[in-house]
């Protein structure tokens, strides 16, 4: 999605005790100020400004107390308790308290997903949202569509991507393809890097540990009257990563460890060139190498081994995005104009000719959306986009060079009437492949201050369009292939007591899904046969137990069944359960995370998380059956003490108690870990 922007009310820093903006104050900060009491003014006449135009210093924030504003779940920045959404916050302060390196160490407690990784750091990375597949996942970074069109199933890696410059993630659940269009059957993740802020600084660590671990990073940040800058350079190296189960490798065959290194560098710029005219200029570059012991099935009989030798897996990945956003009619209207663009290139290479090959994809966005503050906590949003992407793979057994497209127009009315809140979408898609989609969702929700109530409900549709492998590969492609699709609701509370420091609430999901794309036993081309439902509840406490220590814990469940016609086999993606139903993979019916902050002193922070999983559905590494793989309990430990304002020292244990699981099964997950720095800002 496009840069967005927010409706201000005039004088909102005046109705806040604040000084009002003047000509004399950058335009940021005035954005900053005017935008500080969103969330109790929203019933007085509004003004809408760009996004641009939010980018504000980190004291100017702390000290105006601004609430916590959400904005994939309506593509606008809004209070995050006039949400009817489902939707989880990772801020950059939480991802620097727990030292998360990674993308998928970010969602691993958040509820709702599962995360599962081939062996660690680096290891391929899929997420599952709510039981739905992994494909189903709409990936955002800084409003680029990452999803890779050259893989078979057009879905992205969460294992390339490096946590040091993120500001903030966004996990939407639920059918979200009324406003983001084709992927969106389970949800969102919407990844927001860091926007330069305040006088120009620099910012690096280094750090040492476990697995042959040996991380470093660097920034320079900063933004004048006009300008915000940000550039990046992350380094992550881990050369001994114990991957492959000793109990599945031959007598005498050696075992090797997986081997990870990821150069990342990142730039993001913000032009705010009149109070009216901005850009915006984001790009990130991922280069990284993973050496791994790949499946080889040597004759004369053919059962699969872990090869004696390493393979090497490489991703060149380029994100980039250059727009415009334009405001006029007093801030009212906000128009954003650009274009995004992604490439990706994946080869593996190595003694094993099996596994060799080369993947590259591309994909291109043009965009045009505007917001218009319609009257007094009411916004209209519309926008079109095209998207054209390719792919071309080469293998030792296939060879393939595809490309499709697809234009779509959406809208959007959000609003609130004093207590209630909603929004509602519509998107048209028109694809140069299946043909015409129309997708929808509605998100009504009710605030009831006198009891700490909130209510909230959505209903949408969402849809995957097939990938271009599967359309066009040879043997298996199917030309004729229709999207999968998905009608879900959910329906939730959150309730507050003693004043707002404990919080509970629950939410129960419902999601059918029809069209999923399977084989045909005859032909082995895929065909659209089978579909699924997938059920639970997401449960949470959130306890300030006093102002240094804070409490959460989540709960999930959910239930999957999966159905295919009388006759038809399930294929190596289903457990059965009767001859026309079986369970999904890799979706542990309940998942608890606890998490826990402590600031004991001014200079020290502890924080401490657990995560339990139960047993799933998987299949065995070297063969196509199915397992009932043991669940796990991981709890993970992270210090920080400030020796000063520029210096930090700090520490953490990953696998504090030594947990050995495989996820997936033949994976080992990493043991127990230590690892500790310095990191610095000037």
């Amino acid at each position: 999605m496009p840069t967005v922007s927010a409706c201000l009310v005039p004088g909102a820093a005046r109705a806040a005790g604040l000084p009002a903006p003047t000509a004399s104050l950058p335009a940021p900060l005035r954005a900053s100020l005017r935008a500080s009491r969103l969330a109790t003014l929203l019933a007085t006449p509004l003004v809408c400004i760009s996004a641009a135009a939010l980018a504000q210093t980190a004291d100017t924030a702390q000290s105006i107390d601004l609430p916590e504003m959400v904005v994939s779940a309506t593509g606008i920045p809004t209070p995050a308790d006039r949400i009817a959404s489902s939707v989880s916050v990772v801020t950059a302060e939480e991802i620097d308290r727990q030292q998360l390196r990674t993308l998928p160490q970010v969602l691993q407690t958040l509820p709702g997903l599962n995360v599962v990784q081939t062996g660690g750091p680096g290891g391929q990375t899929s997420v599952f949202i709510r039981g739905t597949n992994s494909n189903h996942v709409k990936v955002l970074i800084d409003g680029i569509d990452a999803g890779n069109p050259s893989t078979p199933n057009g879905a992205f890696d969460f294992g390339q991507l490096l946590a040091t410059d993120l500001a903030r993630v966004e996990v939407l659940r639920g059918p979200q393809s009324g406003l983001y269009g084709s992927d969106a059957i389970g949800g969102v993740i919407s990844v927001t890097t860091k926007k330069g802020e305040g006088p120009p600084k620099v910012f690096g660590f280094v750090e040492g540990g476990a697995l042959g671990t040996f991380n470093q990073a660097a920034a320079v940040s900063g933004a004048t009257e006009q300008l915000a800058y940000s550039f990046n350079v992350t380094h992550f190296s881990s050369t001994d990563i114990p991957v492959t189960p000793p109990n599945i490798v031959p007598p005498g065959s050696p075992i090797h460890p997986n081997s990870y290194d990821n150069w990342t560098y990142s730039t993001r710029l913000d032009l705010q060139m009149t109070d009216a005219l901005a850009f915006n200029f984001v790009a990130r570059y991922i280069d990284s190498q993973l050496a791994f012991t790949p499946d080889i099935y040597p004759p004369p009989f053919y059962s699969g081994i872990p090869a004696p030798q390493r393979s090497t897996s490489g991703a060149s990945l380029f994100f980039t995005k250059g727009e415009g956003v334009w405001t006029a009619l007093d801030g009212r209207l906000a128009t954003t104009f650009g274009v995004s663009a992604m490439n990706t290139s994946n080869p593996t290479t190595g003694p094993n000719s099996g596994v060799n090959g080369q993947y590259d994809g591309d994909r291109q966005v043009y965009y045009l959306r505007s917001n218009f503050a319609v009257a007094a906590g009411q916004t209209l949003l519309a926008g079109i986009e095209r998207r054209d992407e390719s792919m071309t793979s080469s293998t030792a057994y296939t060879d393939l060079s595809a490309n499709t497209g697809d234009t779509g127009v959406y809208g959007e009315w959000q609003g609130t009437f004093d207590r209630v809140f909603y929004a509602a979408n519509v998107r048209y898609d028109s694809d140069d492949t299946f043909g015409d989609h129309t997708t929808f969702r509605l998100a009504p929700g009710l605030r009831i201050p006198e009891t700490g109530t909130t209510l909230r409900g959505s209903i949408g549709t969402g849809f995957k369009a097939p990938s271009l492998y599967q359309l066009y590969a040879p043997y298996y492609g199917n030309a004729d292939l229709k999207p999968e699709e998905s009608t879900g609701y959910d329906i939730g509370f959150a309730q507050e007591v003693f004043g707002g420091r404990v919080t509970f609430g629950a939410t129960y999901f419902h999601n059918d899904i029809t069209n999923l794309i399977s084989y045909d036993p005859v032909t082995y081309a895929n065909v659209n046969i089978s579909s699924a439902t997938t059920q639970g509840a997401e449960t949470f406490l959130a306890v300030a137990v006093t102002e240094r220590l804070k409490l959460r814990l989540d709960y999930t469940y959910t239930y999957v069944v999966g159905y295919m016609p009388p006759g038809e086999p399930f294929g190596a993606a289903c457990a059965p359960l009767t001859p026309t139903s079986c369970t999904p993979l890799r979706r542990p019916n309940t998942k608890v995370s606890v998490t826990a902050d402590w600031n004991p002193t001014d200079a020290l922070t502890l924080s401490a998380s657990l995560i339990y999983a139960s047993s799933w559905w998987d299949i065995v590494r070297l063969s196509s059956e199915t397992i009932d793989q043991p669940g796990y309990t991981v709890v993970n430990l992270a210090a920080n003490y400030a020796l000063g304002p520029a210096a930090t020292l700090f520490g953490r244990i990953d696998n504090l108690f030594d947990q050995t699981y495989e996820n997936p099964n033949g994976f080992l997950a990493p043991g127990f870990g230590a690892y500790g720095g310095i990191k610095f800002t000037y």
